[in-house]
């Protein structure tokens, strides 16, 4: 039987592909919009599982000597154990456009911070270059969760020229290392100009 903390990533991401439509990029929209209505998406799907959310939230980072912002995070109030903090920071976010700022993207989701600001959960979703270099920053991300040990879903997208559609993996990690799932989704166009996104075995050219 898979784990609560397994089955949550997997459900946030099967929600995130199944939803996607409604996000209404269109086929002209810029990089940044992507980014911004991405962010937006999680942040509500924070407050929908009771959590607070919050956008550039500030994160001490002690691998630069100073507070680094998180994309997105999500807290956990629990008035029963603490009436004036946050009892601990549920996720950390970060979504990257630039394929040249993959590695540090993950730098920033593992790295030395203060203990109330170790997530218990981490989602990085990154555009690749190719399907070659996902299995380097797998690599990265096992290493540096070695001390973080945080449950983990890396969301990895690429262009295929050849099949002119984006492909997603999306990798899943428990805060053990030993347990690593891998999912498949494709991203297009549909006919109305607009990207959705599907699972593999669902798309139909």
């Amino acid at each position: 039987m898979a784990k609560t903390s397994e089955v949550l990533l997997l459900r946030i991401f099967e929600g995130y592909v199944r939803n996607y439509r409604r996000l209404n990029l269109f086929q002209a929209t810029n990089s940044s919009m992507f980014t911004k209505r991405e962010i937006e998406y999680f942040a509500t799907v924070g407050e929908y599982l009771g959590f607070f959310s919050f956008v550039e939230d500030t994160k001490p980072n002690h691998d630069y000597g100073r507070s680094r912002p998180m994309d997105l995070s999500w807290w956990k109030w629990d008035e029963t154990l603490d009436s004036e903090h946050f009892s601990n920071l549920v996720l950390h976010l970060e979504r990257e456009n630039q394929t040249k700022k993959d590695m540090e993207t993950i730098e920033k989701l593992f790295c030395k911070t203060d203990i109330e600001y170790t997530p218990d959960y981490v989602i990085g979703i990154i555009n690749v270059e190719n399907k070659e270099r996902i299995s380097i920053l797998q690599s990265e991300v096992k290493l540096k969760n070695q001390t973080q040990r945080s449950e983990t879903l890396m969301i990895y997208k690429y262009y295929n020229a050849k099949e002119d559609f984006e492909r997603i993996e999306a990798h899943y990690l428990s805060r053990t290392l030993k347990h690593n799932v891998i999912i498949y989704a494709i991203s297009a166009i549909d006919n109305t100009g607009y990207w959705m996104m599907c699972m593999e075995e669902e798309y139909k050219v």
